[in-house]
């Protein structure tokens, strides 16, 4: 085998691609800092309970795993950084109150997530911490709609979903009913909307439960027109009104209330999801499609309220996905409200059209002082200045080089090449 294959599904990432995923990392922690959100870089490693607590075996299958030589202990390489984040506002900062941290670092997966998915994906994202409200989760969203403006992504879809339907559903049932279906199958048929293989795996359940369950891949669909932004002449007056549910064509959130059982916890994620899409921000947001999908459950297994996933043309698969994970923070000894929303910056960078490069100003090479001191000039003004090495003036550059330093009446200047 030829020492400079790499192992599947890792690639180098050769300077072109690369001037845009950093162009675009700083743009978006830019963003992020704008919104009051603080740096955080977790460690690559560390140990496997804390890497995986609350994550489900989705995220277990995905992690490389090795022995330490100093403890002995079973240490893991991230394969998500949204864990590491929460037990750095639980255990590290005890901060009392809101918290907001954004993170940006490369991930690793055992296995890929899809046909063409790097295992080494590039992960960004922000999280709040401390606060239980709806307020939280409608910030969540907005930041995570604004970041994929950012990206110049056109058209975006975000699919909402609630991650305590199926936990409800499940509830219904006697202990020994649930220890019968299992649930890594369960959230599987789901997401794949496999109605016949999920009616064989819910056989043990009750009637009523298995009815709901069996309903949920057939919710989904763009929420009812006008809801979530104001109409007409009403959203140019940044009016808040917003045209009565009852008076659209039943979208999925009505369809659910109809035939999911009335259950608490039930008509209040429906109640979450209503009122995010309700939220008059949408009016500013006119690139955004709002929809719902019950049985988009593709998320890691810590959540525990409202979720979204993101989609753009021409991506099968979600760019962004996020969500409330209040539970997480409790293995670190300080439960905590938490939402919060990553994408993969590779993937977006490789969505945009690729980027022009930079003037550049040629110099020759030269121990002259005057010159050095007109190069260190230039640059710290923020230009690029590429010496040409002896013996490699004709060469083409690294960058394009539309002008020139020459000498001229004693003095160094810049001319246009």
């Amino acid at each position: 085998m030829p020492r400079w294959l790499l192992p599947e599904h890792i690639a180098d990432v050769l300077p072109a691609e690369a001037r845009a995923i950093e162009e675009l990392r700083r743009r978006l922690l830019d963003l992020y800092r704008s919104y009051g959100y603080e740096l955080v870089m977790p460690p690559l490693i560390e140990h496997i309970e804390s890497l995986l607590t609350g994550s489900g075996h989705d995220l277990d299958l995905r992690t490389f795993k090795l022995i330490d030589q100093l403890s002995g202990r079973t240490l893991g390489l991230r394969p998500d950084m949204t864990t590491q984040v929460a037990r750095i506002d639980a255990h590290l900062l005890d901060r009392r109150g809101v918290v907001r941290l954004c993170y940006c670092g490369p991930v690793l997966h055992a296995r890929p997530s899809g046909l063409y998915a790097s295992r080494e994906p590039l992960q960004l994202g922000a999280e709040i911490y401390g606060h239980a409200g709806p307020e939280a989760d409608l910030e969540m969203v907005e930041l995570m709609a604004a970041s994929l403006q950012a990206c110049g992504v056109g058209r975006v879809r975000l699919d909402l979903c609630h991650a305590a339907l199926v936990p409800a559903l499940l509830a219904m049932n006697t202990v020994a009913a649930r220890e019968q279906v299992d649930e890594d199958d369960l959230f599987t048929l789901l997401q794949h909307k496999d109605t016949p293989g999920l009616r064989k795996l819910l056989a043990p359940l009750a009637a009523d439960s298995r009815e709901a369950l069996l309903a949920l891949p057939a919710l989904y669909g763009v929420l009812a027109a006008g809801e979530g932004r104001a109409s007409g002449a009403a959203a140019k007056a940044g009016a808040h009104a917003h045209p009565r549910a009852e008076d659209a064509a039943p979208d999925c959130l009505a369809r659910a209330r109809a035939v999911l059982p009335p259950l608490p916890a039930i008509s209040a994620a429906l109640d979450d999801i209503r009122r995010l899409v309700e939220s008059p921000l949408w009016a500013r947001h006119s690139q955004v499609e709002l929809s719902a999908d019950l049985a988009d459950l593709r998320g890691y297994r810590y959540h525990s309220g409202l979720t979204v996933a993101a989609y753009v043309d021409g991506r099968p698969d979600a760019v962004a996905r996020g969500g409330r994970y209040d539970d997480v923070g409790r293995a670190f000894g300080r439960a905590r409200p938490a939402t919060g929303f990553s994408l993969e910056l590779r993937e977006l960078a490789g969505l945009q059209p690729a980027p022009a490069l930079p003037g550049a100003i040629l110099a020759p090479w030269s121990d002259d002082p005057q010159l050095a001191q007109v190069v260190a000039q230039l640059r710290a003004a923020g230009q690029i200045v590429v010496r040409a090495l002896p013996g490699h003036e004709p060469e083409q550059q690294e960058f394009a080089c539309d002008r020139e330093l020459v000498q001229h009446a004693g003095a160094w200047a810049v001319r246009a090449l």
